[in-house]
């Protein structure tokens, strides 16, 4: 059984940068890798990771329900169909009797660490209680931005939030990068990195595949080979310690 599992939440400080489907294609690359792999949302009442991973209806239970000992972990996970060994533990449709509290969160989370090799935490848009309950128990963080201005100063103020995280325990990801943007793209992205203050671990392009896959409920990666696949396979490698070369958007 694994002891040594890896909990990363990945967060933004506004909505609209692409969280759910870094989670979704980043979880399924893992799995497409042969790891144990365990996709958590956490925004309570505005869940859709089901939908990114093509699970909807499949999650009977949430995360509050196993936090709160009304069912165990191995009931309340689905398995996917087409990915073996990627797993969905889904959010509560609505708040019913206590909010999950952060020391319930935590010992969630010591569970899930010696049941999968990676846990990939969907954290709400945004830096209220959802936040704070993601991150709470996490080994590691991905801040997700775009390369616009209000993006990126989301991004710093999510940075200051996450000021407890050891150097080397937090990253960025430049998402939905756009082919227009390519000839300021190096000025870009540096910005991102100054402003952020954070190391980079991907850049991921605009793919019009995206929402496509999404309307259909097949994870990006079963569908398509190329584009953000690609980056989203390279975050997977890098995570896993692997060093890959940032890819050029082209």
């Amino acid at each position: 059984m694994n002891m040594s599992g890896q909990c990363i939440a990945v967060v933004s400080g506004k909505g609209g940068t692409g969280k759910t489907s870094l989670v979704s294609s980043v979880g399924t690359a893992l799995a497409l890798s042969g790891q144990r792999v365990l996709c958590l949302d956490c925004d309570v009442g505005l869940r859709n990771l089901d939908l990114a991973l093509g699970l909807t209806d499949q999650a009977l239970m949430d995360f509050s329900d196993v936090a709160q000992h009304r069912c165990e972990l191995d009931a309340a996970v689905a398995e996917h169909p087409r990915v073996a060994g990627l797993f969905l533990l889904t959010a509560p449709v609505r708040s019913r009797g206590s909010p999950v509290t952060e020391r319930e969160m935590t010992e969630l989370l010591r569970e899930v660490r010696r049941r999968f090799d990676y846990c990939l935490l969907d954290a709400p848009a945004g830096l209220g209680s959802g936040f704070q309950l993601a991150v709470c128990g996490a080994d590691r963080c991905l801040v997700v931005t775009t390369a616009e201005a209000s993006s990126l100063r989301d991004a710093q103020h999510t940075v200051m939030e996450l000021h407890h995280y050891p150097m080397g325990k937090l990253h960025l990801v430049v998402n939905r990068v756009r082919k227009k943007m390519l000839r300021n793209m190096h000025a870009t992205i540096d910005d991102a990195i100054d402003q952020a203050g954070l190391p980079l671990i991907g850049v991921v392009p605009e793919d019009d595949a995206l929402p496509l896959c999404l309307n259909q409920g097949t994870p990006l990666l079963l569908a398509n080979g190329q584009g953000a696949s690609t980056a989203y396979r390279n975050i997977a490698r890098r995570i896993q310690g692997e060093k890959v070369p940032l890819m050029r958007v082209k």
